[in-house]
């Protein structure tokens, strides 16, 4: 059954964040992981709160590759610049046969 992981983001330094998108795709491929829809300005309420202003939805083939992307030495590695250029909540939701 597929997973999908999503992604709040409020990015504090976008021009260091660049670093940690241009190693991003790579290594969410190679568990299987698809960009579904990202938001390139702020994200659209239509009701109640959004904690941050960026929001990513991403599909993967099931919540074990999910976190087996998200564990990836190499992702985590990579996400230390996430950490140190953006604010983020990340979650993960089984999909819906």
């Amino acid at each position: 059954m597929p997973a999908y992981v999503v992604g709040q983001l409020d990015i504090h330094d976008p021009e260091a964040y660049q670093a940690y998108l241009g190693g991003f795709m790579p290594i969410f491929e190679k568990h299987g992981g698809e960009l579904l829809a990202t938001s390139r300005a702020e994200t659209e309420i239509l009701e109640g709160s959004w904690a941050m202003p960026r929001t990513v939805i991403m599909r993967f083939p099931s919540v074990e590759k999910a976190k087996a992307w998200r564990n990836d030495p190499e992702y985590l590695e990579l996400a230390e610049i996430r950490h140190q250029t953006a604010s983020t909540n990340l979650v993960v939701i089984d999909g819906v046969a």
